[in-house]
């Protein structure tokens, strides 16, 4: 008899533990320090790839499209507006009470050539293409007004030496566009958060031109209320002092912090080397070491800097708006496949069967330590 009641008191702890356990969430861990997000791709928006819906519900407190609110899709042309994805991104949105981020309105790639050419193929006028800037974003932005909390307006301009991008815009506009831009974001809807987006963010040539564009639009009366560090990091770079030294750089500047494309590659970075053709199989080896998963030794190493990288925005909290993750589960990630086909890489906190990592249970114990 006291075997039976020991055993039924063992087993109604371990399974209230295991019932309490299932209600951890990142969204909830976090709710007091800042949103936790990640993109969503079309099968994902569109309810096809359910596995993935239920962990974005149930995980995350913040949304951003993948590619469906670029210009090339939103406006494919001069005129014509397909919203049938962006409409079906933020109804998921307000259906389940997300903060929902629309990205991005100006970037230089994936633009139709129809924004900056005329009818013979030659640039447009500074005056035609600040028309067609106004009437892209205004359409758009007007559209999802109140519903649309935060809009990456520029993305990608500044180099990591600091100087602007030679863009379409750069080349027609200078370094006018990005003003603009925010001018006619923050006209059509003067209550949603606006934000500069980049990536290699943590480069001292690009915070530099960053914070002094902040300035420059704050004083020009012209809203931004976040810098966007895309966070694609690798596991040597960047440092976590070189990266809180960014973060401390654009909070002083007058703006809050978002995270807004995080992922962690485990494999070696191919940057800055080169292969003769002949060597090719040899290198694509070399870049491609963990075919068949990560080794024990690596994925804690992985982990490690996971940690590493949320104990430093926990850190800061009071400048961090918002975590956002790219993509959900590792089969998703842009990061397989580039930039040498065939890759393998696991820098997400879902794997390729959409079950969390250990990982995420180490997250969601940081935030509820209050570190």
């Amino acid at each position: 008899m006291k075997r039976i009641m020991l055993w039924s008191i063992m087993t109604f702890a371990a399974t209230g533990f295991n019932a309490q356990k299932s209600d951890n969430s990142l969204k909830k861990a976090f709710q007091n320090k800042f949103y936790i997000g990640t993109a969503m791709n079309l099968d994902q928006i569109h309810g096809t790839d359910t596995k993935s819906v239920d962990i974005i519900k149930k995980q995350f407190s913040s949304i951003v499209a993948e590619n469906c609110m670029k210009s090339m899709y939103l406006q494919p042309k001069e005129g014509q507006f397909f919203f049938d994805d962006a409409d079906q991104f933020v109804e998921f949105g307000d259906k389940n009470k997300m903060f929902i981020i629309g990205h991005t309105l100006i970037w230089h790639s994936q633009a139709p050539d129809w924004f900056f050419t005329d009818k013979n193929g030659n640039n447009v006028s500074s005056k035609v293409l600040k028309q067609r800037m106004k009437d892209h974003i205004t359409t758009i932005v007007s559209r999802y007004k109140g519903r649309v909390k935060g809009w990456d307006v520029v993305n990608e301009a500044i180099l990591e030496d600091g100087s602007y991008r030679k863009s379409k815009f750069y080349e027609i506009l200078g370094e006018e566009f990005i003003p603009l831009a925010f001018q006619y974001a923050q006209e059509a809807d003067p209550n949603a958060e606006l934000y500069y987006n980049d990536y290699n963010e943590w480069h001292p040539g690009k915070v530099k031109t960053v914070t002094q564009l902040v300035k420059n639009l704050k004083a020009k009366g012209i809203r931004i209320d976040a810098v966007g560090m895309q966070a694609h990091i690798g596991m040597d770079s960047p440092s976590i002092g070189e990266y809180e030294k960014a973060i401390l750089d654009y909070a002083k500047a007058g703006v809050k912090v978002n995270i807004t494309e995080l992922d962690i590659s485990a494999l070696p970075s191919p940057w800055g080397t080169s292969a003769n053709i002949s060597d090719k199989v040899q290198y694509d080896e070399k870049m491609n070491p963990y075919r068949n998963g990560l080794p024990k030794d690596v994925q804690i190493q992985w982990e490690n800097r996971y940690e590493d990288f949320f104990k430093l925005f926990l850190k800061h909290k009071k400048n961090i708006r918002r975590v956002t993750l790219w993509g959900v589960s590792d089969n998703l990630s842009w990061k397989n496949d580039f930039p040498i086909k065939g890759r393998t890489d696991y820098p997400l906190l879902f794997d390729r069967q959409y079950k969390s990592k250990p990982i995420v249970g180490k997250l969601i114990r940081l935030a509820e330590e209050g570190r």
